[in-house]
């Protein structure tokens, strides 16, 4: 389960506060556990910190808390507060799931189900889209994702599953598997009947809920043989 620390301080001296942290992240590299740290300040009081640290576990944080670099900044960093810094340690107990929901509503609700109307509330007006199978390097706006889902519709009947996904600020990566049966022309090819089966990955980046930029990666290669189409 990850853990997360919080760290809350006052200090008129941020600046060498701030030389500090980069110091010790310098001195800690290769070695120290944390995995995200961001620091924020207080809108009505310039003097309040707040420096949000994600580890792992509890037991990676306590890792790091033995570094000799970690015990060394520490006492640095209190001498630079203008009172004792508090801690906080919590484990989580629930992550942000709502970006992971959006694009699995892509997947299942538009991509698979077919509700086309459903793209105007998950997507950007404004959203890029960069497909492994065009050869610009981006094509821009929501309208690009409905066409390219209508086709193929019109080309398969299919399904994903959703093999994995992962998230981190505001992107999310799904690993997924597609199968579907030919029953209309796609690239030129008449429909065959055959079933097929193809994986691929993509990355959305989102914003303020909204897929903002799509980035598709998968093996159109053996889709292509399974339709007869090239050879090996």
């Amino acid at each position: 389960m990850t853990f997360v620390q919080i760290i809350d301080c006052k200090t008129s001296k941020f600046d060498d506060m701030n030389r500090l942290m980069d110091t010790w992240a310098e001195q800690t590299k290769g070695r120290r556990t944390a995995t995200h740290a961001i620091v924020g300040r207080d809108r009505s009081d310039d003097d309040h910190y707040v420096e949000i640290v994600e580890f792992p576990s509890y037991e990676d944080a306590m890792r790091n808390s033995s570094l000799p670099e970690t015990d060394r900044t520490f006492q640095e960093m209190v001498a630079l507060c203008d009172e004792l810094p508090v801690f906080t340690d919590l484990e989580v107990v629930r992550e942000d799931e709502l970006n992971k929901a959006t694009v699995r509503r892509f997947f299942v609700e538009v991509a698979t189900a077919g509700n086309l109307d459903a793209i105007d509330e998950l997507f950007a007006w404004d959203y890029v889209d960069h497909d492994v199978m065009k050869e610009q390097d981006a094509t821009v706006g929501s309208d690009v994702i409905r066409q390219d889902v209508a086709e193929w519709r019109q080309a398969f009947a299919f399904d994903f599953t959703l093999e994995s996904q992962l998230a981190e600020g505001e992107e999310v990566a799904t690993r997924w598997t597609w199968r579907g049966t030919h029953r209309g022309e796609f690239l030129g090819i008449p429909p065959t009947g055959k079933e097929c089966v193809m994986t691929g990955v993509t990355v959305f980046r989102l914003r303020e809920g909204r897929i903002e930029e799509g980035w598709w990666q998968f093996d159109i290669l053996s889709l292509l043989r399974q339709l007869d189409a090239v050879e090996m």
